[in-house]
């Protein structure tokens, strides 16, 4: 993106973080057992602490939506944003006292908002031209709130690990990743855990192991950022080694911060050796584990109970949805057995983060670099003839969608050798979301972020027609089957196999149609280029974005195939790009339905 940065509020400083990492002593409410023993100086039998959970947060500061330019809308009345969780945090310190809590992240911190990429990109904390970079919000926000140790999450590695590395730098507490290693020396590339200590008036202090583990899948969806440089085995195969580990260090509670869903599944298939969604396996299949937060899937799970298959323990976990809309809270209870602590009970839940206001320390600190993207993202880049909406984009082929085609197509087209120049071009991609719009008249960038929401870099890869189609036939699973006769109701049609909008490719630049009446494999009916049939043999140049080439969302042939164009350029800005250049979007020069739903040959729509 050409646009020069603008430069950051010189007011914006990280207030110094006071008090030890390590939890310490304070004061305890009165009237129970353990303030007694403390009148009487008899050493405590019983204690209780707590360990707070955040996830996914992706960059969401306050409660806004930097795609529309204002506030949420949610008809559930959820708010979400860090700023909103510190105040949770702040009442909970009140509640439980400052010494006896903990407050985990289980990644994804750094991706996923025009705040994120405005820090990654724009004026990135790296820094350029050989000047410091700024401070990341995210970084400053989590020091603020006294952070004891997050998890990486996949996207992290996203913006690269020179960004990563930069904003683990400015971080307080440390970034945990087991199974993050140096490819070459197979050594951790990131602290694989972390022991905090809570402290116990006339008592041993109770030994808090942290393990933090990350998703496989980084291997796959960032490869271009990763590949030759670290590799991601997987959860359980880690969490073996270095559970027994923390409990010889003698921890008393060992807590698992993962950032890998809890139903075991893939959704690259068998494209990795290792389990996606592993959190539930690794409760189950590792001794020695007290509770796990997990992230990474978006859910809401308050409290949800594994148990391991060889001691019979159960094991507690925890998942507080995304973007701060939720907060888990882990709850222990202790007693102290001949100098030893043991865990009595173990309790989870989720608080909303909508019964809070934000913060006002944390919007004293970031409201500036909020303002500051608030102000970027609604730079107007060009015009538009007419309105071009997503609503309809996962049924039918709209003029949104076949924009990011042509800026795709385009792109690949001008770095193609000769020899694959003389091949037939096409493009893959997905409706990322069912409520963007490329409006008629002035677009900004934050139209074109809503449209394109994703850090995804471009690729040209090649398929035969054969492969093509299997390409097609396993997008069109997202559809669920409606017979010939049946009418179609868009709120039901769309999702099997829990195939989610952003995995469901369309293809421009050949035409065919998806016949829902017919079962899975057997849809694509009419596949032609240029008028004539595809053949099996006929090759294609493909431009697909990088998480899907390497293997996202787990499409056939397209990881495997030959690559004939690859750029660090990410298709959201080559989308600016073309906006600016050409100062008028216009979609007569670039829309047309090559693709549609039938019924046994009978248009749908």
């Amino acid at each position: 993106m050409p646009l020069s940065p603008m430069n950051r509020r010189e007011f914006v400083k990280k207030s110094a973080v006071t008090g030890a990492a390590v939890a310490a002593t304070g004061a305890v409410g009165t009237g129970t057992a353990e303030a007694a023993d403390r009148r009487h100086g008899r050493t405590p039998k019983t204690w209780s602490f707590s360990i707070l959970g955040t996830t996914d947060l992706h960059s969401h500061v306050f409660n806004w939506d930097y795609y529309t330019n204002a506030a949420p809308v949610d008809s559930k009345g959820n708010t979400y944003g860090i700023a909103r969780i510190a105040t949770l945090v702040k009442q909970l310190r009140e509640q439980k006292g400052e010494e006896r809590v903990l407050l985990v992240d289980a990644g994804d911190i750094i991706q996923g908002t025009s705040l994120a990429y405005y820090y990654a990109n724009v004026d990135p904390i790296t820094g350029k031209d050989g000047e410091r970079g700024p401070e990341h919000p995210m970084a400053i926000a989590m020091n603020e709130m006294r952070y004891d140790a997050a998890a990486l999450g996949n996207h992290e590695f996203n913006y690269g690990i020179d960004v990563l590395r930069t904003f683990e730098k400015q971080c307080r507490f440390p970034l945990l990743g087991a199974n993050a290693l140096d490819a070459r020396t197979l050594r951790p590339a990131f602290q694989p855990y972390t022991v905090k200590r809570i402290r116990v008036p006339g008592a041993p202090d109770i030994k808090v192991g942290i393990l933090g583990l990350t998703n496989p899948g980084i291997a796959l969806w960032d490869k271009d950022n990763v590949s030759g440089k670290m590799v991601f085995p997987g959860l359980v195969e880690q969490a073996k080694k270095y559970v027994p580990r923390l409990r010889a260090l003698g921890c008393d509670v060992v807590f698992l911060t993962d950032h890998s869903g809890l139903d075991g599944s893939s959704s690259y298939g068998d494209a990795l050796p290792y389990v996606e969604n592993a959190s539930n396996l690794v409760a189950e299949q590792v001794p020695g584990i007290d509770a796990i937060l997990v992230g990474h899937t978006h859910v809401d799970v308050p409290s949800y109970t594994v148990k391991n298959e060889e001691t019979g323990k159960d094991v507690v976990l925890s998942e507080p949805y995304c973007y701060g809309y939720r907060l888990s809270v882990f709850d222990f209870e202790l007693e102290l057995h001949h100098g030893c602590w043991k865990i009595t009970s173990t309790k989870a839940t989720t608080l909303n983060s909508n019964t809070v206001t934000e913060d006002e320390r944390i919007t004293q600190l970031l409201e500036a670099d909020h303002e500051l993207v608030v102000k970027y993202v609604n730079t107007a880049i060009g015009t538009c003839t007419e309105d071009m909406p997503t609503t309809e984009a996962c049924w039918k082929d709209v003029p949104a969608i076949d924009f990011i085609h042509q800026v795709q197509m385009d792109a690949v087209k001008s770095g193609l050798s000769a020899a694959d120049a003389a091949l037939p071009l096409i493009s893959v991609a997905a409706c990322f979301s069912r409520t963007a719009d490329i409006p008629e008249g002035d677009v900004t960038i934050r139209d074109v972020a809503g449209l394109y929401i994703y850090e995804n870099t471009l690729y040209g890869k090649k398929l035969t027609g054969a492969q093509l189609k299997d390409y097609l036939e396993y997008a069109a699973k997202y559809y669920h089957q409606v017979p010939a006769g049946t009418a179609v109701d868009t709120a039901t049609l769309t999702n099997a196999n829990s195939f989610w909008d952003y995995m469901y490719d369309t293809a421009a630049g050949v035409s065919y149609d998806i016949d829902i009446a017919q079962p899975e494999g057997s849809r694509i009916k009419n596949l032609t280029y240029d008028g004539a049939p595809v053949a099996d043999d006929q090759v294609f140049v493909v431009a697909v974005n990088n998480y899907r080439a390497n293997g996202g969302s787990g499409y056939p042939h397209i990881a495997t195939a030959d690559t004939a164009y690859s750029s660090t350029d990410q298709v959201r800005d080559l989308m600016i790009a073309y906006a600016t250049a050409k100062g008028t979007i216009d979609p007569s020069t670039f829309a047309a339905v090559n693709w549609k739903l039938t019924q046994s040959g009978t248009p749908v729509f």
